[in-house]
């Protein structure tokens, strides 16, 4: 099979450098500035809502995904708003939102967080394939609070000179890693630690990667302590939730269980009442 992931990441080179033609990096520094200095976002919202803050204090910590396709199963929900479900998320209980913004492979935009943003209080993540910081102060124009860093796709120099700049523009990071050889990306200077369960080069989807890497990365992180841990794909019920969070997992990425029904939101809140019902998690 071709490897998804390089074709992704070139595709996406050419992509940010053609942007870069159409809007300088320095504009975009003089507006990100700008709003920094104002405190506020491009819609005149108060910026920076911290994810992991909501992912530490939620009893489920689960991060409601806007996702229209993806490389594998094609259109997941090709008519999905991004004026209803991230609102119909946070009304059924989600902790945050993760919008993704590639628009070949996964049918997204930015401009669906800039339209969520004014309609939900709760943080949202960027998720994308981010590889220069051209897409960094994109985000933070458009009002996301944190940004998606894979390791797959940068060199850990890489990835902490991104993390920094981040950081600086009040964005905080999900770095995400799938295998033990990239536990080295893990810092202290990372907010939160993602396991991807699908492989991005096969995308395949395999749930026990989260809890092969648990122990590693209690070691690493030091336990409970920063960064936060998040389990990412093929999560589709409330037991493998609770399952991961004995784990030490914090942060629950869903998308596709939500995305494929007819109201995401309200399959969300199915699910939390579920959890409810059965007393399946405690904040612990």
């Amino acid at each position: 099979m071709k490897d998804i992931l390089s074709e992704i990441i070139a595709h996406k080179q050419i992509e940010i450098e053609l942007q870069k033609q159409t809007i300088s990096l320095e504009h975009l520094e003089e507006q990100a500035e700008s709003m920094l200095q104002a405190g506020t976002t491009a819609d005149g919202s108060h910026c920076c809502r911290s994810m992991k803050y909501s992912l530490a204090c939620s009893a489920t910590g689960i991060i409601s995904e806007f996702k229209r396709r993806s490389p594998s199963k094609g259109w997941i929900n090709e008519t999905a708003q991004a004026e209803i479900i991230p609102a119909a998320y946070e009304a059924a209980g989600a902790a945050a939102l993760s919008i993704l913004t590639d628009e070949k492979f996964f049918g997204g935009s930015l401009r669906d967080i800039r339209t969520a943003r004014p309609l939900v209080n709760i943080p949202i993540l960027r998720k994308d394939f981010i590889i220069d910081e051209y897409q960094l102060l994109q985000a933070r124009i458009v009002g996301a609070d944190a940004v998606l860093l894979i390791a797959a796709c940068l060199t850990p120099e890489q990835c902490s000179t991104l993390t920094a700049k981040a950081h600086v523009l009040g964005l905080e990071v999900l770095l995400e890693i799938h295998s033990p050889s990239e536990l080295a990306y893990v810092t202290n200077e990372v907010d939160m630690v993602g396991v991807n369960n699908r492989n991005l080069g096969s995308f395949v989807t395999d749930i026990e990667n989260s809890f092969r890497l648990a122990e590693q990365l209690c070691k690493v992180t030091d336990g409970s302590k920063s960064p936060l841990l998040v389990s990412e794909s093929g999560i589709s019920d409330p037991e493998t939730i609770r399952r991961l969070r004995t784990a030490g997992y914090r942060g629950f990425l869903i998308g596709e269980t939500f995305m494929k029904t007819a109201s995401p939101g309200k399959t969300l809140q199915n699910m939390i009442t579920t959890i409810n019902d059965k007393s399946l998690i405690t904040n612990h």
